[in-house]
């Protein structure tokens, strides 16, 4: 009777134990290892472009000139278009690396793993975009266009 139990208590441990490693891992990725240097060279050089993630208050107080602005929040699934946020970025031929920022980097890899899933070569920046003035990117002055439901935070 006792080796019974055992042997179905050791039955359902590894029937349950086993499925802990089999549930779907969550997409991520990891913050760039170009140095800011390399990124100011590969937007001269055309070959990448910021992408901006904050929100449109953050947006409005400052932000990067000729950074594209695409709130994380138009990214979720709730208010996800991708042909507007097409729109809003290179086109994907063009294979143009997209460095994503936000304030700390949070938000930036959370856009970098939902761009990246949609075919675009996406590279995270961990300085955000206070960094990014003291490195000698330069302030815009323009008002953000209108991109994919920028109205919301």
């Amino acid at each position: 009777m006792f080796a019974k139990r055992c042997a179905s208590i050791f039955v359902l441990l590894a029937a349950t134990t086993a499925g802990i490693g089999a549930a779907e891992e969550r997409p991520s990725i990891e913050f760039t290892k170009d140095s800011l240097e390399v990124v100011q060279r590969n937007i001269a050089k055309q070959k990448a472009v910021l992408v901006d993630v904050r929100s449109k208050e953050e947006w409005k107080e400052g932000h990067i000139k000729g950074s594209i602005f695409l709130p994380v929040t138009s990214l979720r699934k709730h208010s996800f278009d991708a042909k507007k946020v097409a729109k809003s970025l290179p086109k994907k031929k063009e294979k143009k690396v997209l460095y994503t920022f936000c304030v700390v980097g949070m938000r930036a890899k959370q856009a970098g793993v939902i761009l990246q899933r949609e075919g675009y070569t996406v590279r995270v920046l961990k300085p955000g975009y206070e960094e990014l003035l003291e490195a000698g990117f330069e302030k815009g002055q323009d008002a953000p266009k209108e991109r994919p439901n920028d109205t919301a935070n």
